[in-house]
């Protein structure tokens, strides 16, 4: 396989499982210096299996304290900062909107809103200094439509989506990037544990009839942070099985 990633240095977050793990093998297998980074402590086990090419990190993204510790390990590991997977998140409390806890909403935008403008606002200095940079956020089919009980989701991965354009825009002529992953249902903990019969009415509307595998994902990822994608930005991606086209 090509080393798509070659000389590259990455900082992905949510690296512990499903498509964090997945980006972190893939773009290792591509030639990328990683810092697998995650809560749960899982990352450890992710970089043992990765080798020297990957370091794990345990940091809550919530935290800019930690999430710029993070990004400057990066610098001080491997001498630089050319992509940065913002890819943290949680489904969080699942209610109507009348009924939903506003504790529940906040917690989840600091994790899957806050944190990724957070991870943008520190990696770009970092960035710029190394010449530029691609931003891949990982957002979610439930940022274009709707999903009942889930306003706290929709409400963080849709800001992911403006964040994404709007950062895109600030930064296209310094070359950096910037561009957002819209997955439908993939096979990870996150959906695992989530009701079965919500799951299967949103596997069986999408033409496919199934959840994506989280190599899937990753495979669009290493395209977006690679130089082959050079003259996308500000883009939204959906990789839905056919979920949006009906």
């Amino acid at each position: 396989m090509a080393e798509r990633l070659a000389g590259k240095v990455a900082v992905i977050t949510g690296a512990g499982s499903g498509i964090g793990a997945a980006m972190a093998d893939l773009f290792c297998r591509e030639g990328a210096k990683v810092v697998a980074a995650d809560i749960s402590g899982q990352q450890n086990d992710v970089a043992s299996r990765l080798g020297k090419t990957c370091v794990p990190l345990q940091v809550d993204v919530t935290k800019s304290v930690q999430v710029q510790e993070m990004l400057q390990s990066a610098v001080s590991t491997f001498g630089r900062l050319d992509i940065l997977c913002n890819n943290a998140g949680i489904d969080g409390h699942m209610a109507p909107a009348g009924e939903y806890p506003e504790e529940e909403f906040d917690k989840l935008w600091a994790i899957n809103g806050r944190s990724v403008f957070i991870g943008m606002r520190y990696a770009i200095p970092l960035m710029l200094k190394a010449g530029g940079g691609s931003i891949v956020n990982t957002a979610s089919i439930a940022a274009v439509v709707g999903c009942p009980t889930m306003v706290a989701y929709c409400a963080a991965k849709g800001a992911v989506l403006l964040m994404t354009k709007t950062v895109a825009a600030e930064y296209a002529t310094q070359g950096i990037r910037v561009n957002a992953i819209c997955p439908g249902p993939v096979a990870t903990g996150l959906t695992r544990h989530m009701p079965k019969e919500y799951m299967d009415a949103v596997k069986n509307a999408a033409p496919m009839r199934r959840m994506a595998d989280p190599l899937e994902i990753a495979t669009l990822g290493v395209y977006l942070a690679s130089d082959e994608s050079s003259f996308m930005t500000g883009s939204e991606i959906l990789i839905d099985g056919g979920y949006s086209a009906v």
